[in-house]
């Protein structure tokens, strides 16, 4: 990703028109007035130097400016977002217009704002906007990590997100930043790939009824679907019902941007893949996993993950949770039991449900302690 120079810029890379109000070396009345927006100058120039100010070494100037940009009209900021102004400017104007979809679907339009600010506004926008960035293949191709940001940001469509994993793969591009990247390719192989639709499809409509429950937003759906004889309300539907009926690909996604209890259901998944997305996901914490180690519900590989897992293996009742699974490979489990307290151990020798190599090991380690103790 190109870095994009932080404001203040260089006077040199300036607008000639607002060079004197920004240099540090100038009267201090002409630029506390420049930053109250009181010297006349043509619209974008004003933006320019209202951008260039808040950023201002001195306090009082930068206060000034940003208070002065929350008050220029619409137009002209939007006048400013379509202008070939320098990458920082219109980078710093992502932030400035932020929840505006107006305004930023504007920057997403300009050829002259960079990559980074197009990746910025994909992390967090709307589902219209996510569509109209989703649409610039060529910017896709050249900066692929916008395809990743659009894929994490829960409002692009689940139709979208598979046809951006299509064009990945055509394209012989792989995106490091999905985990799940390859299953999601493979899910999807040989389907027909939806081309860009002005309203959602079928799959988007349950994607999105899916991350409302997870959410637990009862009004964040109001559509009716058809479930046997009966109409039912999306909303009523729970979470584990609405995720049976999701795809492959769509459940690999959901382990991505949705919540803890979305990922308690899917871990349990008898898809490999959608398993695996679920405890390979950047948003499953260590207590997550401490739970996941416990259950008896997930398969053998998931806990191998685990088990190997070394940012998780500081808590302990992750590794109590492996050592206690019956499912936790042995090898796995034998790797902790010098990690166990001496309660830990002794519920672990009396155990039935774990391994007799495991309860053997455990005997040992207690009394190895004992005689160190006497």
């Amino acid at each position: 990703m190109s870095e994009i120079p932080p404001l203040p810029l260089p006077l040199s890379e300036l607008p000639v028109a607002i060079q004197r109000y920004c240099d540090p070396s100038a009267p201090a009345q002409a630029r506390a007035m420049a930053a109250k927006g009181l010297v006349p100058l043509k619209a974008d120039e004003s933006v320019c130097l209202l951008l260039q100010l808040a950023a201002d070494v001195r306090e009082d100037i930068a206060k000034d400016a940003q208070g002065s940009l929350a008050k220029i009209p619409a137009a002209i900021v939007k006048s400013a977002c379509q202008s070939a102004l320098h990458s920082a400017f219109l980078h710093a104007l992502a932030y400035q217009v932020s929840g505006n979809d107006d305004l930023l679907e504007t920057l997403i339009s300009n050829h002259k704002a960079a990559d980074a600010t197009i990746d910025h506004i994909a992390k967090r926008c709307s589902e219209a906007l996510a569509e109209r960035i989703a649409i610039n293949e060529q910017r896709l191709l050249r900066a692929p990590f916008i395809i990743e940001s659009l894929y994490k940001n829960p409002h692009m469509r689940m139709s979208t997100a598979d046809r951006l994993i299509d064009l990945a793969v055509r394209n012989n591009i792989e995106l490091h930043g999905i985990p799940s990247f390859k299953a999601h390719a493979d899910a999807i192989q040989g389907q027909a790939i939806p081309q860009p639709s002005p309203v959602p499809l079928p799959g988007d409509t349950l994607f999105k009824q899916t991350l409302a429950a997870d959410a637990d937003d009862p009004h964040a759906v109001e559509q009716d679907v058809v479930e046997g004889t009966e109409t039912v309300k999306a909303q009523y539907k729970p979470l584990s019902i609405l995720i049976s009926e999701l795809s492959g690909a769509q459940k690999m996604r959901l382990a991505l941007v949705g919540s803890a209890a979305a990922r308690a259901l899917l871990i349990r998944d008898k898809n490999k893949q959608v398993s695996h997305a679920a405890v390979s996901s950047p948003g499953t914490t260590e207590t997550e996993a401490a739970a996941f180690a416990r259950s008896k519900e997930v398969g053998e590989d998931i806990l191998r993950y685990i088990g190997n897992k070394r940012d998780w293996l500081r808590n302990h009742e992750v590794k109590r949770g492996l050592v206690f699974n019956p499912k936790t490979p042995i090898g796995i489990s034998l790797r902790f039991i010098s990690h166990m307290r001496d309660s830990d151990l002794k519920d672990l020798a009396r155990s039935r449900n774990v391994p007799a190599a495991i309860k053997s090991a455990a005997r040992q380690r207690l009394d190895k302690k004992e005689k160190a103790g006497g």
